[in-house]
């Protein structure tokens, strides 16, 4: 009913209550998770964390997720290879308190610094709803009308903002260029893409992330165990444009079965 640790663990703990004895996790506290996690790793549960990872160490057995600040990067790269290298970002994050928000926000300023003509001009965040996305993102592209050149959504939320604001102001024949690239696959952002309002998107793997985790849990409740250093698997992304937009989800189902091929040799051992 809500986004809190307290919640989760009330919840967990009845399902454990129950037999339950294998889980896979989006943790709602990457540090509070971790004390319900010994918990029930103490009581012969198997954890695995997904779409995201607890704050280490932790008594996951492993995090299947996006790389999500080499994400970050990816589009900020794009971002500014569409703006010809130069000009001025607004970097619109979603909420601070994630923990993937951290990672992707430090992934779009080490890229920005590479590049001396580049300038992040603002951050918004914050983004808890489209709503409050959507007017967040219209304040400041109308603060920054006259030197913005690109906009970065590194979540859900402002990556369909983005796409509404912008799409409105080209109706509306804005005079300048606006580049933007975000992430997720949301009908409206595809659609932006789909007509040359948006550049494209990061493409994540939540299948990849639900099937993966449940893999692994089955194969822990077979005998096998974690090998050493083993804990991250990296789920894989791709980068959606024009040209690509009738083929991608071909690409990132593609990263699901090589992993899956590799789990035995690379991330367990019996």
């Amino acid at each position: 009913p809500d986004w809190t640790q307290d919640s989760q663990n009330q919840r967990m703990e009845a399902l454990a209550a129950n037999g339950f004895n294998a889980f896979a996790v989006y943790p709602a506290d990457a540090s509070g998770a971790n004390g319900l996690y010994e918990e029930l790793t103490a009581a012969g549960a198997n954890i695995i964390n997904f779409g995201t990872s607890t704050a280490q160490p932790t008594t996951a057995s492993f995090a299947v997720a996006t790389d999500v600040k080499a994400a970050a990067m990816r589009a900020t790269e794009e971002l500014i290879a569409a703006m010809g290298g130069k000009g001025n970002i607004i970097n619109v994050l979603e909420v601070l308190e994630d923990p993937n928000t951290a990672l992707r926000k430090q992934g779009i300023e080490e890229v920005v610094a590479q590049y001396p003509d580049v300038t992040i001009v603002q951050e918004v965040a914050g983004m808890t709803s489209v709503e409050t996305a959507v007017q967040k993102v219209g304040d400041a592209l109308s603060a920054n009308i006259d030197k913005v050149d690109g906009i970065i959504a590194t979540g859900y939320t402002p990556s369909v903002a983005i796409a509404q604001v912008l799409g409105e102001y080209k109706a509306q024949d804005g005079a300048r260029t606006i580049h933007a690239v975000g992430i997720d696959t949301d009908a409206i952002v595809m659609q932006a893409i789909k007509d040359g309002v948006m550049d494209g998107t990061i493409v994540q793997n939540p299948y990849g992330h639900g099937y993966l985790s449940l893999l692994l849990l089955q194969y822990l409740s077979e005998g096998y165990t974690p090998k050493a250093d083993a804990y991250f698997v990296d789920a894989g992304f791709a980068y959606a444009n024009q040209e690509n937009l009738e083929t991608y989800n071909n690409d990132i189902l593609a990263v699901t079965e090589q992993i899956k091929a590799e789990l035995l040799d690379k991330y367990l051992e019996k």
